[in-house]
C-alpha cells in the first residue's frame, strides 16, 4: 500500500495533460518538485514561478538560454534535453508523471523507475517502443506503472480486485475521431482543419491526428499488450462514438466490468495520483440518463490503415513497434507542417514497417538507433 502522493516531478508541463495536471496539484495541495516543457519558455516560467520547483528542464536545448533568463533572478535549477529530462526524472518524489510527446519520453521513464520513482505514464511511446524492457525493469524494482490514458486507465480499474481472474479479452474503445465513416478516397481530401478537429476530446495537435487516423488507437493496443501482459489477440478494438465507456474487460465467465466517465482527462489524471484511493472532484459528473444511448461497433481496418499497420508492428514484435512509433510521429509533424497529405501519413507508415530493418530482442541502443533510422527514410521519401 502507497502513502497519498505530496510531490511529483511533471514531465511535459505546458502541454494538456500537464496543466490539467497542474490542476488537480492544486486542488489537491500536491507540490511539483520538478517540471519540464519541450518549448513552451512563457508557459514553463509562469508554472515555475507559480510552484516554485526544484528544477525545471526544456526538452530542446535551443530554449536553454531563454528558459535561463527568464528565471534568472530565481534560485531553480535549469537543465535541457534528454539528459536534463533524465536527471529530473531521478529526483527523489512520490511520483514521477510522464506527459511528454514523443520518444524523447522513453529514458526518463526508465531513469525514474532506476532511481526508485513511481511513474504515471501519459507517454505512449515509451511503452510502444520500449514496452519489454520498461516493464521488465518496473518488475524487477516492484513498481507499478500507473497509466493515464482514458483508456487504460478504465481497463487499469476494471482489474482492481480482479488480478487473480482470467481475462476473456480487453475491450478497447476508441470515438472513431473526426472521420469516422469516411472511405479511403473521401480521406485524400481532408484538411488539417479538419483534421484537428476531435469530436469530444481537447488534445495536443500530435494526439489528435493520432485519433483522426486512429493510429493513436494501435499504439492504444500495444500498449495495453505491456501494460496488462495479453496478446494482442485478446485485445479487441470497439468504435464507441460518445466516449462514455472508456475501456472494459470480460472476465472468463464472461462478465464484463468497465469504467465510465464524461470525457475529461482531470479524471484518469486525478485517479493515477490518488491511487490506491481517490480524490474527492468538483467536475462534472456522468447522467445516463442525459446521454440516454451508448453505441458500439467495429473499426474500418482497411480505411484507417494505421490501425492495421500497429496489429502488423506488435505480431512482429522488437522494434517493428519503434519503426511503426517513429514512421508515424515523422510523418504526422511533416503533415501539421503542410507537406503531407493526410493520407500519405499512413502510406508512409506502412512502408516503413516493410522497408526498415527491425530487431526481434532490442536493447534500449537499438530502439534509439531504429528510431534514428527509420525518421531519416520517411524524411528520404518526401
Amino acid at each position: 500500500m502507497y502513502n497519498r502522493v505530496r510531490d511529483i516531478v511533471l514531465l511535459g508541463s505546458t502541454g494538456s495533460i500537464g496543466t490539467q495536471t497542474l490542476d488537480i496539484c492544486k486542488a489537491q495541495d500536491i507540490k511539483p518538485v520538478a517540471l519540464c516543457a519541450n518549448c513552451n519558455t512563457r508557459l514553463l516560467e509562469q508554472q515555475a514561478r507559480e510552484f516554485s520547483p526544484k528544477a525545471v528542464c526544456v526538452g530542446d536545448d535551443r530554449y536553454y538560454s531563454d528558459i535561463k533568463q527568464r528565471l534568472s533572478d530565481t534560485d531553480i535549477k535549469v537543465l535541457s534535453g534528454v539528459e536534463g529530462l533524465c536527471e529530473i526524472a531521478a529526483i527523489p518524489c512520490d511520483m514521477v508523471v510522464n506527459a511528454v510527446v514523443g520518444m524523447i519520453g522513453l529514458r526518463p521513464t526508465l531513469k525514474a523507475i532506476e532511481s526508485g520513482n513511481r511513474v504515471a505514464l501519459a507517454n505512449k511511446e515509451t511503452l510502444v517502443t520500449g514496452g519489454e524492457i520498461v516493464t521488465a525493469l518496473a518488475k524487477e524494482k516492484q513498481l507499478p506503472i500507473i497509466p493515464i490514458d482514458s483508456e487504460h486507465s478504465a481497463i487499469f480499474q476494471s482489474l482492481m480486485g480482479n488480478r487473480g481472474n482470467a481475462i476473456e479479452k480487453i475491450l478497447l474503445t476508441a470515438s472513431g475521431g473526426p472521420f469516422y465513416g469516411y472511405t479511403r478516397e473521401q480521406l485524400k481530401t481532408v484538411t488539417k482543419t479538419q483534421a484537428l478537429n476531435h469530436p469530444n476530446w481537447t488534445m495536443g495537435n500530435k494526439i489528435t491526428i493520432d485519433s483522426a487516423t486512429m493510429m493513436n488507437k494501435g499504439l492504444e493496443l500495444i500498449e495495453a499488450v505491456w501494460l496488462f501482459d495479453v496478446p494482442p489477440e485478446k485485445i479487441e478494438i470497439l468504435i464507441h462514438r460518445q466516449s462514455i465507456l472508456h475501456s472494459a474487460v470480460e472476465f472468463e465467465d464472461g462478465a464484463i466490468i468497465g469504467q465510465m466517465g464524461v470525457p475529461d482527462m482531470h479524471i484518469p489524471i486525478a485517479f493515477a495520483l490518488s491511487y490506491p484511493g481517490r480524490f474527492t472532484s468538483d467536475k462534472k459528473k456522468l447522467s445516463l440518463s442525459e446521454i440516454g444511448t451508448l453505441t458500439f461497433g467495429k473499426p474500418d481496418y482497411d480505411t484507417f490503415v494505421c490501425l492495421s499497420a500497429a496489429k502488423k508492428a506488435i505480431k512482429q514484435g522488437g522494434t517493428a513497434c519503434t519503426v511503426l512509433n517513429s514512421a508515424n510521429e515523422t510523418a504526422v509533424g511533416l503533415f501539421l507542417q503542410d507537406k503531407i497529405p493526410f493520407y500519405k501519413i499512413g502510406e508512409l507508415v506502412i512502408s516503413a514497417l516493410s522497408d526498415v530493418e527491425h530487431n526481434i530482442k532490442p536493447t534500449l541502443d537499438n530502439i534509439l538507433d531504429t528510431e534514428k533510422a527509420t525518421r531519416e527514410y520517411i524524411l528520404s521519401r518526401i
